[in-house]
C-alpha cells in the first residue's frame, strides 16, 4: 500500500468513530464502541509502520535534539508528513473519546466540544473543559450528574 493510499485510508477510517460520537452518542453501539480501544489499533499500527519506515539516522539525530528548523525539514519528506498526520488523527480521536465518555459519565454537552476536535482536538479540548466549567458552576447536582434549571433554581431556594 502506498502512503497516499495509507493515508487516504487513515482519513476516511476515523470518520465513522467521529460520526457515531457526534450524531448517535446514546445508541448502544456507539458507547460500547467508543468505550474500546480497538479503534485505536489500526491506526496505531499505521502510524508504527510509517514512523518506522520515515526514519532514518539523519532524521533520528535531527529529532534527538528537535529544533524548529530540523523538524520542518523532517516534515517536507511526504511519509513523514503522512506519519504526523496520522499522529494527529489518533490523538484527536483519543481526545474525541475522552470527551464523548465524559459526557456520557457526567451529562455534559459534547457535540460542539467533538466537532471543535474532529478539526482542532486542542480546540475541542478546551470547549468541553470550559464547557464542563459551566456546566458544574450553573447547572450540576451535588453528585456531579447534570441537572435541569429548574431543579437547580428549586434546590436553590430550599
Amino acid at each position: 500500500m502506498s502512503i497516499v493510499q495509507i493515508f487516504n485510508v487513515a482519513n476516511l477510517f476515523v470518520l465513522p468513530f467521529w460520526a457515531l460520537m457526534i450524531f448517535l452518542p446514546k445508541w448502544k453501539v456507539t458507547q460500547r464502541v467508543m468505550e474500546s480501544y480497538l479503534p485505536f489499533v489500526p491506526l496505531a499500527a499505521a502510524y508504527l509502520y510509517l514512523f518506522v519506515t520515515s526514519i532514518t539516522p539523519e532524521n533520528a539525530q535531527a529529532l534527538s535534539n528537535p529544533q524548529l528548523a530540523d523538524i520542518a525539514r523532517f516534515f517536507a519528506d511526504e511519509k513523514a508528513a503522512a506519519t504526523g498526520w496520522i499522529h494527529f488523527l489518533v490523538m484527536d480521536l483519543f481526545v474525541g473519546r475522552y470527551i464523548y465518555l465524559e459526557g456520557q459519565k457526567t451529562g455534559v454537552w459534547t457535540i460542539h466540544s467533538l466537532a471543535l476536535s474532529l478539526f482542532a482536538g486542542p480546540l475541542g479540548l478546551l470547549s468541553h473543559i470550559f464547557t464542563y466549567w459551566i456546566t458544574k458552576k450553573f447547572f450540576l447536582g451535588a453528585d456531579g450528574e447534570v441537572v435541569g434549571v429548574e431543579e437547580k433554581t428549586a434546590s436553590s431556594k430550599v
